[in-house]
C-alpha cells in the first residue's frame, strides 16, 4: 500500500523530534529509508520546504531542519488515537526488557532522560537534591548525559544536558525478576500534609494515554514540590500499583533492598483486599504507592528553569553509569 503524503510528512516529524536536534535532508532521507520509507532527498527538501511554510519545522540554515513546538503538538495530535493504550504496552514491555540483579547489583535499569540547558545545570542541582533530600525521588541515585549521547530515542542535543533518574518502572522489573508480577494501574499527583501522603487527588490511567502522566503535570505546572520539601505539604508525583496478595512480606523485602542499593522507593503498601489512600484493589491483590521517577525534574519547571524535552521510560541504562545525587555538584564541573 502506497504511503499518503500525510503519513511521510507525519515520519520526518518523528524522526526530527527523535534527534533532538537539526538534521539535513540527506540524514532524514537516510533514516527515512531505515525506517522503510521510499523518499528520495529530493522528495524530503519538498516537504520540509512545505512544513516550513506551515510553521512545522524551522530552517536553521547548514545545520538543518529542526522540529518546531507546532510540528512537535501536531505529530501528537495526528497519531494521538492510534497510540491510546501505548503507554501501559511500553510499561510491560520495559519490565521484560529490564535485567538487573539486586544481590550483585549488575545489569540495566530503567532510565528517565530529561533535557535542560548546559548553563542551567549548576542552578538546577540544588533544587533537584532537595527533592531526593526529603525522599520524594525514586532513589538516591542520578546519571548526567553528554551531548551526543542517546537513550532509547532521546538523543541529547549540542547546549544540552540530559538528567538521568530512575524510573519507577524499574521497581515492576525487579519485582518480576523474584516472581511477583505488577499490575501498573495509574500515575497522579500525590498530596502531602505534613510530609504523610493523604490522598490522590489528580490520576491517569497508563491504560488511556499516550504520555507519562507526571509529563503531563509537569508541563502544566501542576506539581508543588516547593511546598512538599520545605514545609511538608505539597503536591508530588507518584503511581499506584497492584500486586499478588500473598506477596506481601516478600514486597517488603524487596523494597528494603531497593533502598540499599539506592534503587527505592515503595512509598506505601497496603493490605490485601483492602483499599489504599481510598484507592480500592482487586480481590487477591494488595495495592503499593510507588515515587514518580521524574520528581526531581518537576521542581525546575516550578523554579522557572524550563526543561526542553522529559521522557519517561527513555530506555536502559547500566546500573554501574549511576552515581549519588550528592556527586552532582561535582559531576557538574564536566560540563561547564
Amino acid at each position: 500500500m502506497r504511503e499518503t503524503p500525510e503519513e511521510k510528512r507525519l515520519a520526518i516529524l518523528r524522526i526530527l523530534d527523535e534527534a533532538g536536534q537539526p538534521l539535513g535532508s540527506a540524514k532524514i532521507a537516510d533514516r527515512l529509508a531505515a525506517m522503510g520509507h521510499d523518499v528520495s532527498e529530493r522528495t524530503v527538501r519538498l516537504y520540509l520546504l512545505e512544513m516550513d511554510r506551515a510553521g512545522l519545522t524551522q530552517n536553521w540554515g547548514r545545520s538543518g531542519r529542526a522540529i518546531t513546538r507546532r510540528g512537535r503538538s501536531e505529530l501528537e495530535n495526528a497519531r494521538g488515537f492510534d497510540k491510546v493504550g501505548i503507554l501501559s504496552a511500553k510499561i510491560d514491555q520495559m519490565t521484560y526488557k529490564m535485567r538487573f540483579d539486586l544481590a550483585n547489583k549488575t545489569g540495566t535499569v530503567v532510565l528517565n532522560v530529561s533535557l535542560i540547558e548546559r548553563g542551567q545545570l549548576r542552578r538546577a542541582i540544588p533544587l533537584m537534591s532537595e527533592v531526593f533530600r526529603a525522599g520524594y525521588a525514586m532513589g538516591k541515585l542520578v546519571t548526567l548525559l553528554p551531548p551526543g549521547e542517546k537513550v532509547g530515542q532521546i538523543a541529547v542535543p549540542e547546549g544540552s544536558v540530559g538528567i538521568g533518574t530512575i524510573c519507577s518502572i524499574t521497581v515492576n522489573g525487579i519485582l518480576l525478576a523474584h516472581g511477583i508480577p505488577t499490575v501498573s494501574r495509574f500515575g497522579g499527583l500525590l498530596e502531602l500534609r505534613d510530609h504523610k501522603p493523604t490522598q490522590f487527588v489528580e490520576f491517569i490511567n497508563y491504560d488511556g494515554t499516550t504520555l507519562d502522566p507526571l509529563e503531563i503535570f509537569i508541563r502544566s505546572v501542576m506539581t508543588d514540590y516547593v511546598g512538599a520539601t520545605r514545609t511538608g505539604n505539597g503536591l508530588i508525583g507518584a503511581s499506584f500499583r497492584e500486586v499478588p496478595a500473598d506477596s506481601r512480606n516478600q514486597v517488603l523485602e524487596l523494597a528494603r533492598r531497593m533502598e540499599e542499593v539506592g534503587l527505592g522507593s515503595i512509598f506505601l503498601i497496603g493490605w490485601p483486599g483492602q483499599a489504599l489512600l481510598r484507592i480500592p484493589v482487586s480481590e487477591g491483590r494488595l495495592g503499593l504507592v510507588v515515587i514518580g521517577g521524574l520528581n526531581p525534574v518537576a521542581i525546575l519547571e516550578e523554579q522557572g528553569i524550563h526543561v526542553r524535552r522529559t521522557g519517561a521510560l527513555a530506555g536502559l541504562i547500566e546500573y554501574e553509569r549511576l552515581f549519588s545525587y550528592e556527586e552532582l555538584p561535582e559531576r557538574c564541573s564536566e560540563f561547564e
